[in-house]
């Protein structure tokens, strides 16, 4: 996929499983790669938050950007890659090592500088020129909940107009002015990803291009035809299925992810353990349970 090409459709974030021995899940890591793909995921995305990228090392990291990127050259499919830190200059370095070493990547998923929160001024000069030396276009990680870094609709558009800026995964916790601005205005080639759960069919009906999910690890086909059939102008189609696909993403995030989704997965022998590392802890029974509940529901 090239600078040109758009990216749209339900994108899954990869969970990094584990063995009982702690090491990374290989087989296991494939095997959810496929299955993503089997039920309609237009494209996998590797080293996300899910992929509790920060609490892997650098061997565990090439591991599973190893193992997506193989199953995505296999399969056609499109594949994310999250790449960076909190600074222009380290987070450079690693778009120009995932060009050379993955130059398949659609994209590198880039968060707005973290904890420095060096206002929008700062945050467009670190795209730019970041958009100027990477080798692979950039999805912005827009997430100020966690990075403590907002950004408007007017910044966010200026980025768009940026070469070598493919889109953004918009999570704000929320549906705002800015949100409603934002994909009201976004280029032709320019796709508003959505990345909070919950808030996914609104986002669709207002025009996003898909969304990177957690929570679509468990029920792929179903936000498939989510997408699909927003997509196809068929609000009847997408209004009930958007609320119960919200009712399961709240049920997921009953626990700080991937917990949640991991325990599910576990439940449901998809991965060896449903462990997650420190300081994040497994999701309980009750999380777990509320979880498989909602997806009961999702059952044709």
């Amino acid at each position: 996929m090239d600078q040109h090409t758009p990216l749209q459709g339900i994108f899954v974030p990869l969970v990094t499983p584990f063995a009982a021995d702690g090491t990374v899940a290989r087989r296991a890591l494939e095997s959810l790669a496929h299955t993503a793909l089997d039920e309609g995921a237009a494209g996998l995305a590797a080293l996300g938050t899910t992929a509790e990228a920060a609490a892997l090392d650098a061997a565990e990291r090439r591991t599973v950007v190893e193992v997506a990127a193989a199953v995505c050259r296999e399969r056609g499919a499109a594949l994310l890659v999250g790449a960076g830190g909190g600074d222009t200059r380290s987070t450079g370095e690693a778009l120009l090592a995932l060009g050379k070493d993955t130059p398949q990547a659609a994209a590198a998923m880039v968060t707005v500088p973290a904890f420095s929160r060096p206002g929008e001024a700062g945050v467009l000069a670190h795209f730019r020129q970041l958009a100027a030396l990477s080798p692979v276009p950039l999805v912005i990680y827009h997430i100020p909940y966690r990075t403590g870094q907002p950004l408007s609709a007017a910044a966010l558009l200026e980025l768009a107009a940026v070469p070598g800026i493919a889109g953004v995964k918009y999570a704000v916790g929320g549906i705002d002015q800015d949100t409603v601005d934002l994909l009201g205005a976004a280029p032709e080639g320019f796709a508003v990803l959505a990345g909070d759960d919950a808030f996914l069919s609104p986002l669709l009906a207002l025009g996003a291009a898909g969304g990177i999910l957690a929570s679509a690890h468990l029920a792929t086909g179903r936000f498939v035809e989510l997408a699909e059939a927003w997509r196809a102008g068929d609000a009847n189609r997408a209004r009930p299925l958007g609320h119960a696909l919200a009712a399961l993403a709240r049920a997921c995030f009953g626990a700080p992810n991937p917990a949640v989704v991991k325990g599910v997965l576990h439940a449901q022998g998809r991965i060896p353990t449903p462990d997650v590392r420190l300081p994040l802890l497994p999701a309980g029974p009750a999380e777990v349970g509320a979880a498989l509940a909602q997806l009961e529901r999702l059952a044709p």
